[in-house]
């Protein structure tokens, strides 16, 4: 059954079947999973530290410009997630995972020639970032698709260790791209050094090539190693079900706050440092924020089967309005140069605190929408209940990746506030201000529906 690319007998909830041969074809269904999607959060992250080093490589952008090419990403990918979070039921998870892999080879491609010119039209840069969100879309399918492949009492640790180490594809381009632009990595045959000024080599393209072979290489794994679950198969109406649940949408709210968090704080660090701290290289630290915050997910995902999912993500939302008045504190203020190490340490806990987040509301999701389903066939027959655990399912995995979609466009919002802000004020502190009202009501949303006793839905 292993060796089909489409499975049709799949029985994860029995003991003996998950035993004998379920837990086999998902474990490497899983780590084939995590390399796409590591790759796909590279590629959506690309202007993070693209941005940063355009105006060395000879452009002349505006620090307002600048920082819409790092919200592009995520507005586009967010969109996408929308659609990319229906696809796997209707297509299959290895075609899906395989073809939307191969697909985030055109804006690689097209970064590696476009930087190589100053004389590149900004537009070219839009363009280039609107399709970098095409990694940012891939999350959602992703994730929908591992959760058909393990039972309920691994979802946590299953999306946790997908969703963590994939998005360690953040740190991964944060750190690996400053480095492979200071080497002429394929020789004279992928162009020269743009270094503006000649005082150091400045090979910009390889922020886009370096990533084509890996591509190439998992989408071609994903093509011949994973498997289509004929039992995930289901209508875009099956699925639609979501629209009309109330828990939908407020799981999409509190995945703003974690996930949102998360992808926005990673491609606004290195332009906010270099605007408040100029003398600070970024790019020595945009990593380290994404890298613990990616290593936590798993955390928090474990930490959830054990705990329940509302009272760790209760915390995370108090932890992170801490982090937010913190890194106010530490910021340049009436004419003195601000704490940077203060900065750096509250921002990493805040990364932390996301990542635990992210695991927490994922974790949510599966138990609240059985418990909706189980309550719906109250007194149904046999045939009655297994028909609501599968549809609690089909709804779970859509949940999944829709709440990725409408979390995502924190990724927007957050440096589309700080270029905003600074624009406006001079300062990012007008941001911040919003940041705290929007995780306060996360707190509240969290402590009323999920959390307190005789909540709707305590998970």
């Amino acid at each position: 059954m292993a060796q089909r690319a489409e499975i049709t007998e799949w029985e994860i909830e029995n003991a003996t079947f998950w035993a004998a041969t379920g837990r086999r074809v998902a474990t490497r269904n899983l780590w084939i999973s995590i390399p796409a999607l590591l790759l796909a959060f590279a590629v959506w992250m690309l202007f993070s530290v693209v941005a940063v080093k355009l105006n060395r490589a000879g452009f002349s952008f505006t620090t307002d410009q600048l920082f819409w090419l790092t919200a592009l990403p995520a507005l586009s990918g967010a969109t996408l997630r929308i659609f990319y979070s229906f696809m796997v039921p209707i297509f299959g998870g290895r075609r899906w995972t395989a073809v939307s892999t191969a697909l985030l080879l055109a804006p690689a491609i097209w970064l590696g020639f476009a930087v190589q010119d100053p004389a590149t039209p900004y537009w070219h840069f839009v363009a280039i970032a609107i399709l970098c969100g095409l990694g940012g879309g891939n999350f959602a399918s992703s994730m929908s698709n591992i959760s058909f492949f393990y039972p309920k009492a691994m979802q946590g640790y299953a999306l946790g260790m997908n969703a963590g180490l994939g998005n360690l594809g953040v740190s991964s381009v944060q750190f690996l791209v400053p480095l492979v632009t200071t080497l002429a990595l394929f020789g004279a045959a992928a162009g020269g050094s743009q270094a503006a000024h000649g005082d150091e080599s400045l090979y910009l393209q390889n922020a886009g090539f370096v990533w084509v072979p890996l591509l190439i290489a998992c989408s071609v794994a994903a093509w011949f190693g994973m498997n289509d679950l004929a039992s995930a198969r289901s209508s875009f109406n099956e699925q639609a079900t979501i629209f009309r649940r109330k828990h939908n949408w407020l799981m999409c709210w509190l995945y703003v706050g974690t996930f949102g968090s998360f992808i926005g704080f990673s491609a606004a660090f290195p332009l906010l440092v270099k605007t408040q701290f100029p003398d600070v290289d970024p790019l020595k630290y945009a990593f380290l924020g994404p890298l613990v915050g990616a290593l936590a997910r798993p955390a928090g995902g474990w930490l959830a089967d054990r705990t329940g999912g509302a009272a760790l993500t209760f915390w995370v939302f108090a932890l992170m309005i801490g982090g937010v008045l913190l890194k106010m504190y530490f910021l340049p203020h009436d004419g003195a140069t601000g704490n940077f190490a203060g900065f750096l340490a509250t921002s990493i806990a805040m990364f932390i605190a996301a990542g635990i987040g992210n695991g927490s509301t994922f974790r949510m999701i599966p138990v609240i929408f059985r418990s909706v389903h189980e309550r719906l066939a109250a007194g149904a027959d046999a045939a009655g209940k297994s028909a609501a655990q599968r549809q609690a399912g089909i709804e779970s995995a859509a949940v999944v990746g829709f709440s990725s979609a409408i979390g995502a466009y924190g990724g927007f919002f957050i440096p589309k506030s700080y270029g905003s802000s600074i624009a406006i004020t001079g300062g990012p502190e007008a941001a911040y201000y919003g940041f705290i009202a929007f995780y306060a009501s996360c707190l509240a949303i969290t402590w009323w529906w999920y959390m307190r006793r005789g909540a709707e839905a305590p998970c």
